[in-house]
């Protein structure tokens, strides 16, 4: 089987993954997302959006698959959103992120972190030496197997979704799985 074809989530959702909603939800909607990817930034909106009105049906997980090739800053900026993770800021961190993914830069990062109050010295030192680097590879690994080539890519209760990410289009799928 091709690539191309592959229509199920190959990896599923388990305690490495960024979690937001409950567990028990009738629904997960897993993101493979790309923080400067432009598509991914208007699919983020969405998703705030229904993380915002559906949290009590809804499990949100998101999930690396930087472009690095097309997005040179991505898999650092995937690294920074690991380093927030291991301060209890993911959700966070990922939010800021994505209002303005063309301008991710190591200072953006940085005043990122500051922002968020992270302790800077432990991110500044974890993004030095890439102490993420490879929990980032394991999610491209998992996309990969999962047919991912691009992003943003969901899957819905495991199964891929290829429609529209607007609010509207996303919310009938949703709505539909439960």
């Amino acid at each position: 089987m091709s690539q191309s074809r592959v229509s199920q989530l190959a990896v599923p959702v388990n305690q490495n993954d960024h979690v937001d909603g409950d567990d028990g939800a009738p629904v997960t909607l897993v993101e493979y997302g790309d923080y400067e990817c432009s598509y991914c930034e208007g699919a983020h909106q969405a998703v705030k959006e229904l993380r915002r009105t559906m949290d009590d049906q809804v499990r949100f997980v998101f999930r690396h698959f930087p472009l690095s090739q097309l997005h040179p800053r991505a898999e650092e900026a995937a690294e920074a959103a690991e380093a927030a993770a291991a301060q209890g800021k993911f959700w966070e961190m990922h939010d800021l992120l994505f209002e303005h993914p063309s301008e991710i830069t190591g200072t953006e990062l940085r005043d990122n972190a500051a922002a968020l109050d992270l302790d800077l010295a432990r991110f500044d030192d974890e993004l030095e030496r890439h102490v993420y680097r490879d929990r980032v590879h394991d999610d491209i690994v998992s996309g990969a197997q999962s047919g991912v080539i691009g992003t943003p890519t969901f899957f819905i209760n495991g199964e891929r979704y290829d429609e529209q990410w607007d609010v509207t289009p996303l919310r009938a799928e949703l709505e539909d799985a439960m």
